[in-house]
């Protein structure tokens, strides 16, 4: 093609390229009707330049309207569902059947509510159909608690200076009135909880030393375990001593109360059991351990003592027999941390030494070991709370740490920290929420651990029986 052509033609096209090569070919209107019935899913032959989307395929049952109102505006709401619907869909839209199922050609419940489609099937095991089944609703399900909150810090710190820094000596107890005593050198003080009045007991002079101080169970006597294997027992309100009584031939470093006798332990290896109510030292000798005796503990109901040694050993005695009734030696330690739950009877907690590290749970009543966790440092004690199913372990070598644990998944409720030496020494508040430890960095530190107990269900009046204490003799 010449220039002259290309201006005739309008087109510019490049040198070598003709006309025809470019001619574009008529479609039939058989050609537009068989492309329109590809591309639309109307029924009409018409050509048309409307794309009719097919309502079927389209995904609107993921929109619902939301027919669940306010209790005082229910019926304005359901009146105005029906009328957005007849002018969204035509009045042939809506009408359900009488058996409550929609018709056909009515759109789902849930045309306008949006929610998130499920990719998977649903499960006969799914949580909707296991409530259905059982009669419970997402609403009877209740959430995980959170983790409860312990303050990281002690609430009180008090000095006490010749605290010393021993194993195997018990130095610190919290009575039932709310004074604790704290054996300071050759020294016994009394800390009034409820006033912060500081009382000195007593002093057994230059030639002795407190090892061990154990409140009873009523908190108006204190026995105090000597250097020279006495025990004395003194009358805390009046700060008087009641009795000395001997039979150890070396330093009494536990002691353990129940509801009539007083347990004592030593580093002569023996366990004397005293009774006040008889003017002899002592009614009874326990002899198994091969080593200083260095933790005592009587269960709740006075049947069973549990005690421990500085040979590993944690023997298990009844009220009457002079043999162990359980060796149990499971520990490379000693074992000076004791503790029966108030919550299970026969289950008893004891904790092992820097060599051991590890807490151990036992049922007294068949002698088996039930669970056992390592904590990574020396158990020095353990206590149980009265209020919530769980306990508090202090450590030594190498953390110097305060645990608070969960029983029986042993979870960890908190891990405190604030002495710069073990934590030997441990007691509990009377409404067994507060506790406080004692190091040998001469420091007592009070620390809000457990909740408080549950309020017990109302008294009812009874008429005649409410009007007083009732006695039965």
């Amino acid at each position: 093609m010449d220039s002259a052509e290309r201006r005739k033609s309008g087109i510019n096209l490049p040198s070598g390229m003709s006309e025809t090569s470019l001619r574009l070919d008529a479609f039939s209107g058989s050609s537009f009707r068989a492309i329109s019935n590809l591309t639309s899913p109307s029924k009409s032959s018409a050509i048309s330049d409307r794309f009719i989307p097919c309502r079927s395929s389209s995904r609107l049952h993921t929109f619902g309207l939301i027919e669940k109102g306010s209790p005082a505006k229910e019926g304005g709401n359901e009146a105005y569902s029906r009328l957005l619907k007849a002018e969204l869909f035509g009045s042939d839209f809506g009408s359900f059947s009488p058996a409550g199922q929609g018709s056909p050609m009515s759109p789902s419940k849930n045309m306008l509510r949006f929610k998130t489609e499920s990719s998977a099937p649903n499960s006969p095991y799914s949580p909707s159909i296991l409530w259905q089944d059982s009669g419970l609703s997402s609403e009877a399900s209740t959430p995980p608690k959170p983790p409860r909150k312990v303050p990281k810090t002690p609430h009180k710190v008090l000095d006490a200076p010749s605290l010393q820094d021993d194993f195997y000596l018990n130095l610190v107890d919290w009575s039932s009135q709310n004074v604790l005593a704290v054996g300071l050198g050759t020294c016994v003080y009394l800390w009034s909880a409820s006033n912060s009045k500081v009382t000195k007991l007593c002093d057994l002079g230059p030639n002795d030393g407190v090892c061990a101080i154990q409140w009873t169970r009523e908190g108006s006597y204190i026995s105090i375990g000597t250097s020279l294997g006495k025990v004395q027992i003194w009358d805390g309100t009046q700060c008087k001593r009641v009795r000395t009584m001997g039979g150890h031939q070396t330093r009494t470093g536990v002691l353990a109360w129940n509801s009539r006798v007083l347990s004592s332990g030593s580093r002569d290896r023996v366990i004397l059991q005293h009774d006040l109510r008889v003017p002899s030292d002592f009614v009874g000798k326990l002899v198994g351990h091969k080593s200083e005796v260095c933790g005592l503990k009587w269960s709740h109901d006075d049947r069973e003592l549990a005690s421990g040694g500085n040979d590993n050993q944690l023997l298990v005695w009844n009220q009457h027999s002079q043999q162990p009734v359980l060796k149990l030696t499971e520990h490379t330690a000693a074992v000076k941390a004791i503790a029966w739950s108030p919550h299970q009877n026969g289950l008893l907690a004891s904790g092992g030494g820097t060599a051991d590290r590890c807490i151990r749970f036992w049922n007294t009543t068949n002698g088996q070991q039930s669970s056992n966790v390592d904590t990574g440092s020396q158990v020095c004690n353990l206590a149980w709370s009265k209020n919530v199913n769980e306990l508090v372990s202090t450590h030594g070598y190498s953390q110097n740490q305060i645990m608070v644990w969960k029983y029986p998944s042993m979870a960890k409720v908190a891990t405190l920290t604030g002495h710069s030496l073990r934590v030997l020494y441990l007691a509990v508040s009377p409404d067994g929420q507060t506790i406080v430890t004692g190091a040998g960095d001469e420091t007592l530190r009070f620390w809000n651990v457990f909740p408080s107990a549950r309020t017990p269900a109302p008294v009812k009046d009874m008429g005649l029986w409410s009007l007083g204490r009732t006695h039965i003799r």
